[in-house]
């Protein structure tokens, strides 16, 4: 592999480079998403039950002791339940906002990973055979062995682009989907959130 790596020329070195990024930032989504997911109708079960027995105030102190964007959510609607419904609703969609960004965070970078590596490969592909081409000038010959460094660089390169954004891109998906899941379990817990004070008139 290491072979490879140095067969491919000067231009594997930035693809390098863009992997460790890539890879980086995953592992910050990875940690970041895994610890802002919870069991959302447990959760909003225990939000139900607390606010029943001891009012906004008990069930805010249960939001303060769940990480996550939902309960960070609930606890914005909670805090603005003295105002009426409408506050509370433009809390929980204003806190949702900001959740989102949150979740989305640093995706961007995989993305960018994913579009210049292989870009990156393709101009390696372009020196390798500008490379290849010059040496049959120089030599004024059309030999195999002439141009096969050229070719090599020129395909390794390609290669290894490619499979840096194809690595990058399965977990750019795969985090989209994850905050896609968070997002649609946020929904439902504030919409029984809502439902919830408007059938106790607590708003």
């Amino acid at each position: 592999m290491v072979d490879y790596f140095v067969k491919g020329g000067p231009f594997m070195w930035p693809i390098l480079f863009f992997l460790v990024v890539g890879l980086m930032f995953a592992l910050e989504r990875f940690w970041t998403l895994t610890r802002a997911t919870i069991n959302t109708r447990k959760f909003t079960q225990q939000i139900r039950e607390a606010f029943t027995a001891g009012g906004a105030e008990k069930a805010i102190e249960i939001c303060s002791n769940t990480r996550g964007p939902i309960a960070n959510v609930i606890q914005s609607g909670l805090t603005r339940i003295e105002r009426g419904i409408e506050h509370v609703e433009k809390g929980i969609m204003t806190s949702g906002t900001i959740e989102m960004a949150f979740l989305e965070r640093n995706l961007v970078w995989l993305a960018t990973v994913t579009s210049l590596a292989p870009m990156l490969g393709f101009l390696g592909t372009v020196s390798g055979m500008v490379g290849a081409f010059d040496s049959i000038a120089q030599a004024n010959d059309i030999s195999p062995s002439l141009v096969a460094g050229g070719i090599s660089e020129a395909l390794l390169t390609t290669m290894f682009g490619l499979v840096v954004a194809i690595i990058i891109q399965f977990f750019h998906n795969y985090f989209v989907s994850r905050i896609d899941k968070i997002m649609a379990d946020m929904e439902e817990s504030t919409q029984e959130f809502v439902d919830m004070l408007v059938e106790n008139d607590k708003v």
